[in-house]
């Protein structure tokens, strides 16, 4: 970690400057201007909303903010490309997320940063924290802690639960995938992908896209082609590895499963030499998507590869996971669903591909953030999505 800056070094620097005092503040929706107004929004007035609440819980979303209001919660173990910072660290990056439900999803959202790693106390802080706030998210919680944690949330609670590093990436990956494979003439069914990185965001886009159709996939981590034979997976890599390299006979190294591969998703930091990304196959798409610095640098890929992607703004083609969450959350809250399905993601992902049409080239695989389409049109796939299961007698 560098050295804190000095109190000279923060003055003079735009980014110190922009977080000073914090990045958000609460605003009041009504106005306070006298008697009355204060009689209508606290005592007495209060009283009645509260004892009909109290009578018919279910009207706690028609008149409270719990209906567009997320919880952005972390315990600072795996934030950005920065790793287990604390939860004090981790704030600035919370806050951030709120912002941009804000902006991108008119979604409010509070972040909320745990003093546990502890997998037991996340969980039970975060369900008694839950009648607050219509969604919980997820945010940098080191794998594989997060998957449990995950999962138990949504066994409990009947509010969407959504781990933004898993699944907001997985979405926008499986958008940006949509758009190459077009453009290069692939299908689904007929691509052959290599994943590096078997975390949270790998496991996740492992299985996104798999649900999107692809059935050539291997999952690797350092040890190599995830693979039931090893005796040194997780369960959770133990599950993945049954539904990829299992099905298809891969195994081996990193460089042996990307030998004729036409894609490549880095999720996992590194660097991928030059000449093994050679070995892919003609017209490779490669997503390289580690911050600050791809697993297979832009100049590199564009020497072996006919679409290539980042993480980075500086680059065309960010994967960047404000595509995604705002407007799932908006589309979930706009249609009051009780989880985020898998059939939401996709939804999400192939609206997000959609905004490209017919401007889809090399350079322009997916829309930019500030695509004032995005966030609408996400939250528009995820609520129809949401509203048929229940119309069929499903979940929403």
């Amino acid at each position: 970690m560098t050295a804190s800056p000095t109190p000279a070094d923060r003055a003079a620097s735009p980014v110190f400057r922009l977080h000073e005092g914090g990045k958000m503040a609460i605003a009041s929706t009504v106005s306070l201007d006298d008697r009355d107004d204060l009689s209508l929004a606290y005592t007495p007035g209060v009283a009645e909303v509260c004892e009909a609440i109290a009578a018919e819980p279910a009207l706690v979303r028609d008149y409270t903010w719990v209906s567009n209001t997320v919880a952005v919660v972390t315990d600072g173990t795996a934030v950005l490309g920065l790793g287990d910072i604390g939860p004090a660290a981790a704030m600035p990056v919370m806050e951030g997320k709120a912002v941009l439900f804000k902006q991108f999803g008119g979604v409010d959202a509070v972040p909320i940063c745990l003093d546990t790693t502890d997998t037991d106390e996340i969980v039970e802080t975060v369900v008694r924290l839950a009648p607050s706030f219509g969604g919980i998210n997820l945010e940098d919680i080191s794998a594989p802690r997060c998957f449990e944690i995950e999962q138990r949330l949504q066994e409990r609670l009947a509010i969407p639960v959504f781990h933004d590093d898993q699944h907001g990436t997985a979405v926008v990956v499986a958008a940006a995938l949509e758009g190459a494979l077009r453009l290069t003439g692939r299908t689904h069914a007929g691509t052959r992908v290599v994943i590096s990185g078997a975390g949270a965001a790998g496991v996740a886009v492992a299985r996104i896209l798999l649900a999107a159709g692809i059935t050539d996939l291997a999952v690797t981590d350092r040890r190599g082609v995830l693979s039931s034979q090893r005796h040194d997976l997780t369960p959770v890599k133990r599950a993945l590895a049954v539904d990829t390299a299992d099905r298809t006979g891969r195994s081996g190294s990193l460089a042996d499963a990307l030998a004729g591969a036409d894609v490549y998703i880095g999720v996992s930091g590194g660097t991928v030499p030059e000449e093994v990304v050679a070995t892919m196959a003609d017209d490779a798409i490669i997503f390289g998507l580690a911050n600050p610095t791809p697993e297979v640098h832009p100049d590199v890929a564009h020497r072996h590869a006919a679409v290539v992607a980042t993480g980075r703004s500086d680059f065309p083609n960010q994967i960047n996971n404000v595509l995604a969450f705002p407007g799932i959350f908006r589309g979930a809250f706009d249609a009051r669903a009780t989880a985020i399905t898998e059939a939401m993601k996709l939804a999400a992902a192939s609206a997000i591909a959609g905004l490209v049409g017919e401007d889809l080239r090399a350079d322009y695989i997916v829309p930019s953030p500030f695509d004032p389409r995005v966030g609408p049109a996400v939250a528009a796939a995820v609520a129809a999505v949401a509203a048929a299961a229940v119309a069929g007698g499903g979940t929403r």
